[in-house]
């Protein structure tokens, strides 16, 4: 059997990939996306499908779920084949220029081109240093919040002072009978009207608080909380802990492909493009001049990528899409 070549292949399910592949059915391009996860959505649908989004052009509030749906109708008009649920391992480009993908489950795909869109890469949240906490992963102990149901009525201490910490408690406050939220400072590193919501709301903040340890049977019951000044504990009933320490990325496979980092970024140029021709980046996973990881601009970058991928596979070609008002569906 012969094998099938794409124009591109887009490595990365999320919303950067995800808008880039609608952009190359836009542009007439055969192309496939690659995602480890399961699921289309990336980081959104993995971390804060429930949480909503406010810097989204044209949508005064979408929770992260939504987006991923309204994503995905406008990405399925061109019927692309998805690839999810496997991990590229290996990339080569070939004597005869095409790019041969090899992924986890033993299979090759095939591209003219290839755009990264890789977000954090494959990542892990980073686990908090007691061991006496990971039992109770599942059992109360979160990393994020996948579903409000299970909250509903029920006490929720948030761990974190960032932006995704100040999202949780706000959006777990109008359900839950209490939440709390503690930081180990008394500075949050958040955007300026999250930490005036939080401020104005029922959530009870701890500042110089830090989480010593969980405690319950078979689930968690109670919290050991300390004030990191003075070192004293103080007992605090739950039924959920979220944790919110970041995430650690796992990107040195881009490195074996011969792709160049800077720090874990991928650095590009103007159109997208990494240090080897035919192959792009856009969204969290790249650093420019005047770079900003929002989703926002990772739909530029994405559309970018592709419309200079399409001039790479065919010089003739412009990188202009031009005005989709113009198009008939």
């Amino acid at each position: 059997m012969a094998e099938e070549i794409f124009d591109v292949i887009i490595i990365g399910g999320g919303p950067a990939g995800m808008f880039g592949g609608f952009y190359a059915g836009l542009r007439g391009m055969k192309f496939k996306i690659v995602d480890s996860l399961e699921q289309l959505g990336g980081q959104v649908s993995a971390m804060y499908p429930e949480k909503d989004i406010f810097d989204v052009a044209g949508f005064p509030r979408v929770s992260g779920k939504k987006l991923v749906v309204d994503l995905e109708e406008q990405l399925m008009r061109f019927k692309p084949p998805l690839a999810l649920g496997e991990k590229v391992t290996g990339l080569v480009k070939r004597a005869d220029n095409v790019f041969e993908l090899t992924t986890d489950k033993g299979n090759k795909h095939h591209c003219k081109a290839v755009v990264l869109t890789l977000g954090m890469g494959s990542f892990t949240p980073k686990k908090h240093p007691n061991a006496e906490i990971l039992p109770y992963e599942g059992k109360g102990v979160q990393y994020g919040v996948l579903s409000l149901e299970p909250f509903k009525g029920k006490r929720a201490l948030v761990v974190g002072g960032g932006d995704s910490a100040l999202d949780w408690a706000l959006m777990l406050e109008p359900i839950c009978s209490k939440v709390t939220l503690i930081h180990r400072r008394d500075e949050f590193r958040a955007h300026e009207e999250s930490v005036r919501k939080l401020k104005a709301s029922k959530v009870d903040i701890k500042l110089w608080h830090e989480l010593r340890t969980v405690k319950g049977n078979g689930k968690v019951e109670e919290a050991i909380i300390y004030e990191n000044h003075t070192n004293k504990d103080e007992p605090l009933p739950v039924d959920f802990v979220i944790l919110n320490f970041g995430f650690q990325a796992s990107l040195g496979f881009l490195k074996d492909w011969g792709i160049q980092m800077e720090k874990n970024k991928i650095p590009v140029n103007q159109k997208m493009e990494t240090n080897i021709p035919g192959i792009y980046a856009a969204g969290d996973i790249v650093t420019h001049p005047g770079k900003l990881d929002l989703i926002a601009t990772g739909f530029a970058e994405g559309a970018t990528a592709v419309n200079f991928a399409k001039t790479y596979i065919n010089p003739n070609e412009k990188a202009e899409p031009g005005h989709s008002s113009n198009l008939k569906w």
